[in-house]
């Protein structure tokens, strides 16, 4: 009897509350539809742009991070998500109290599991490398410089891990792989795969209006040991295709 093949839906960079809501909405229908084995959100679920180190003047006095976390676990939600990654976003929480309030540091409420209610949700916590299947890891994508091609930042870092990576960080879609060989023999292959982004792009008032993004989402295929990731792009009015099927 043959095995099912896996399906995981891999999202990455909410940054709620500038996330596109149209785009976030559709893809939440896909995954109600298409029912994945598993749903990966690689980091940076929320902006937490009032305590980022850009926002002095500007967003720190706006009493908005309320409303922000209570956003961002709606939509964690809605996407059904099950693993969240650590990311540079995601960790504005912990260092803002380390430079500001130190002795804050240490209360529970206080930690990014317990504000985002992560345990509520059903959503495990990675701050290292997740390995989701043999071979292939999880991170958000922070750890190392930055390629400006999709899918080299990600390969980079399958270098450093020794494993295949998916990540995001960059906002850009791509695959890139790295083989190794020798006498004519196989030896291996790594691959570096960059899901794109899920955030309003008019609202990221620090590019001025330039950047080389893509926004869209990944979907993992896993048959035993053979993995196949597929790069969803995302077309301007939110729709998007998947396995011949327009979605939005």
């Amino acid at each position: 009897m043959r095995m099912k093949i896996k399906r995981i839906v891999v999202i990455s960079d909410l940054q709620v509350p500038f996330h596109d809501k149209k785009a976030v909405k559709n893809v939440a229908q896909f995954i109600r539809k298409y029912k994945p084995d598993d749903v990966l959100c690689v980091g940076d679920e929320i902006d937490f742009q009032t305590i980022s180190r850009w926002s002095t003047g500007r967003d720190e006095w706006s009493g908005s991070i309320g409303r922000d976390r209570d956003e961002t676990v709606r939509v964690l939600a809605e996407l059904q998500v099950r693993h969240l990654s650590r990311s540079n976003h995601g960790a504005r929480l912990y260092n803002s109290l380390s430079k500001r309030l130190p002795g804050l540091i240490g209360l529970p409420e206080l930690t990014i599991e317990k504000f985002l209610h992560l345990d509520d949700l059903g959503i495990t916590y990675h701050s290292k490398p997740y390995q989701f299947h043999d071979g292939w890891v999880m991170v958000h994508g922070d750890e190392q410089s930055i390629k400006p091609q999709g899918g080299l930042t990600a390969l980079e870092s399958a270098k450093r891990h020794g494993l295949s990576v998916v990540c995001g960080h960059t906002h850009r879609q791509g695959i890139s792989s790295f083989t190794t060989a020798s006498g004519g023999v196989l030896r291996g292959i790594l691959t570096g795969f960059e899901v794109g982004h899920l955030m309003d792009e008019s609202q990221a008032y620090y590019t001025r209006g330039t950047f080389n993004w893509q926004k869209g989402f990944g979907i993992i295929y896993i048959d035993r040991k053979r993995v196949q990731p597929v790069a969803i792009p995302i077309e301007k009015d939110g729709s998007f295709l998947v396995e011949g099927k327009r979605y939005g």
